[in-house]
């Protein structure tokens, strides 16, 4: 296509626009609603996701050292392992250090007990490591490569929280995907009708430009424009909205509820929003392309 018959299609696209203001109107609101609630969606699991990820990283796999193994080799081991890519952090704890941890817990307020012991470690060789997981689904493998170390005693490791993260994680997954296609569909669904009402109601200029010799893409253009940017201006309008919201849920949050933001980890508005911006407007504009072409397909015989 020509560069000026790119622009008529533009020109008309915006014509319709203007000329058809309720069915864009009705188009418009579509898509933003319907975005509106993806993005509240996405907003909601994608903090699910942050405090699924920072409870994660609380899941803690013990290693314990034969008596023979030096706390240089430890520190070995601790670099080493440091290095696997599901491995969020590991914390080296000294026999002497698990003692003073552990002494005010056991013996409590007991001072002759203390006394007695201040000379003595009964964790004495009881160096060990602590390492946090970045992805609990990955604890097997670890566990199945600590064990495999010779230097190794034994690995205490809790499966049934592991597992239950995972799962919660999966389970997480599979409601964001439902509830995104649900969405989808329905704004497409809409957006074919508002199409199709349009297309009607342009039935005799239509047919005109098809008698004068108009192509298949010249006849389609200005639609397809017309829903294009009906998909980028009822994708923006509901990320606006819902960026001043989620900002003004945290401070609510943090304001009336300061002890359940302390237990919550909310994600980072920048870090939710580098995303839901595009995802959402590509969302607008397949909606908007898709909807307008199959309807094109089916209503205009070209």
């Amino acid at each position: 296509m020509r560069f000026s018959r790119l622009m008529y299609c533009v020109r008309q696209g915006f014509k319709n626009i203007y000329r058809n203001r309720l069915f864009s109107l009705a188009s418009i609101g579509t898509i933003t609603c319907c975005l509106f609630l993806f993005g509240v969606f996405f907003s909601v699991l994608y903090n699910f996701q942050t405090i699924i990820r920072s409870a994660e990283t609380s899941v803690g796999v013990t290693v314990f050292f034969n008596d023979d193994v030096t706390e240089d080799q430890i520190l070995n081991i601790k670099s080493v392992v440091e290095l696997r890519e599901e491995v969020e952090s590991v914390d080296y704890v000294s026999d002497e250090q698990a003692w003073e941890e552990f002494k005010p817990v056991y013996l409590g307020d007991n001072e002759d007990a203390l006394e007695n012991l201040e000379d003595e470690n009964p964790l004495e060789g009881m160096n060990s490591l602590t390492i946090y997981l970045k992805d609990t689904s990955k604890q097997d493998e670890l566990v199945t490569y600590l064990e495999s170390l010779p230097e190794v005693r034994v690995v205490n490791a809790s499966d049934t929280l592991a597992e239950s993260f995972t799962n919660f994680s999966r389970l997480i997954g599979y409601a964001s995907m439902t509830i995104i296609v649900i969405l989808v569909a329905v704004a497409v669904f809409l957006i074919s009708n508002t199409v199709t009402i349009g297309i009607t109601a342009r039935k005799e200029e239509i047919a005109i430009m098809k008698y004068i010799g108009a192509t298949d893409l010249f006849v389609k253009g200005p639609f397809l424009i017309e829903s294009t940017v009906i998909g980028i201006v009822g994708s923006a309008i509901p990320v606006v909205i819902l960026r001043f919201l989620y900002v003004k849920v945290i401070e609510f949050i943090h304001t009336s509820f300061a002890s359940l933001a302390s237990i919550l980890t909310f994600a980072d508005v920048n870090d939710v929003f580098i995303l839901l911006i595009p995802i959402s407007i590509l969302i607008g504009l397949g909606i908007g392309f898709l909807g307008s072409w199959g309807t094109l397909r089916k209503h205009i015989r070209v």
